[in-house]
């Protein structure tokens, strides 16, 4: 995460239902009432998805990585639009409109379109349906702390197994916006923390602006890349056995440019409702790839990479333990 200045913990809610929606309409009435912990994600969820902000975010790795952003958050109706400008490292800006995305990079004149999920940039979620939450995580409040300003209630996300990591979080005790992120290590360790430095809720930007500052591409290269939607089964794939609390959540084959996207790479992605895993899988190549085995890390992000069969190679990221990406490894299985 450090690496690409993005939240890869995606904070989905449960599937909402009326009784949901009284408890958290008492919630936010009462900011001092008990939550469990659906109330306490649909309570953040909601905060990011309807309320316009400004400020700049820092992202600190166990190893002493830091980097940070320059975040605009404008919601205009059922548009989302953000501009993320990268403070530190490889200067890049990154918008977003909904789903849409659009990477530009000043050094090499590049602005690369691509299709994202509407929730990776901090701090936002989406829903995942079918999520269990309360099974595999217990909500504990630990009091209120003040970041960048604002007082905020301070959670611990404590997990109920050893195939996910913990997560202690701070929402502003008005909004629910989370403020900032810890994602906790099974000794209790921080493995990476997300937090805003300054923060504006009454942020004077408006999306017209962002959209013009978007759309203009004049003087770059624009690359696109080829993204079909699918599912792993369609593409012959399937996971053996579901891995303990893990879902679903969405598959892309995609291929850089004008390239036949039949040969790209497979990217199916599975998430608990906290933590979320992706499986990239796509043909072997000696130049590129190696017959051992690769296992690292970088803060709370974890990756394996192997050689699935003859013709195969997997790679799987994911902010979980390194043996969650292993039993992933060893439930997929080929169907054809």
């Amino acid at each position: 995460m450090v690496a690409v200045l993005l939240l890869a913990t995606s904070l989905p809610a449960r599937a909402a239902s009326p009784a949901d929606g009284d408890a958290a309409g008492q919630s936010a009435s009462n900011p001092s009432a008990p939550r469990d912990i659906g109330e306490w994600i649909q309570r953040m969820q909601g905060a990011s998805c309807q309320r316009s902000y400004s400020g700049t975010f820092v992202v600190l790795a166990s190893s002493g990585a830091m980097a940070s952003s320059r975040i605009s958050h404008v919601c205009d109706g059922p548009r989302q639009i953000e501009r993320v400008e990268a403070l530190s490292g490889t200067p890049r800006t990154i918008f977003r409109r909904n789903e849409e995305v659009r990477t530009f990079l000043p050094q090499s004149k590049t602005v690369r379109l691509n299709t994202r999920d509407a929730s990776s940039l901090f701090p936002q979620w989406r829903e995942v349906r079918g999520a269990a939450l309360s099974r595999f995580y217990v909500a504990r409040p630990l009091g209120q702390e003040r970041v960048a300003g604002y007082m905020a209630d301070v959670v611990w996300l404590q997990p109920l197994d050893m195939l996910r990591f913990g997560y202690r979080f701070w929402s502003e005790r008005e909004t629910g916006l989370v403020l900032k992120l810890q994602t906790i290590g099974s000794e209790g360790r921080v493995l990476e923390q997300v937090a805003f430095s300054e923060l504006d809720l009454k942020s004077p930007v408006q999306a017209d602006q962002l959209e013009r500052l978007m759309d203009t591409t004049a003087g770059y290269r624009v690359v696109a890349s080829t993204v079909v939607k699918t599912t792993a089964r369609a593409e012959g794939w399937s996971l053996h056995q579901p891995v303990t609390g893990f879902v679903p959540v969405s598959c892309y084959r995609r291929s850089p440019g004008a390239t036949n996207a039949a040969h790209g790479v497979l990217q199916c992605t599975y998430s608990d409702g906290l933590a979320t895993v992706s499986l990239f899988i796509q043909p072997f190549d000696p130049q590129h790839h190696s017959v051992a085995t690769q296992m690292t890390g970088m803060g709370a992000t974890q990756m394996l990479a192997q050689r699935l069969a003859p013709d195969v190679w997997l790679t799987a990221v994911g902010e979980v333990p390194l043996q969650t990406l292993q039993l992933f490894a060893s439930q997929l299985e080929r169907l054809r």
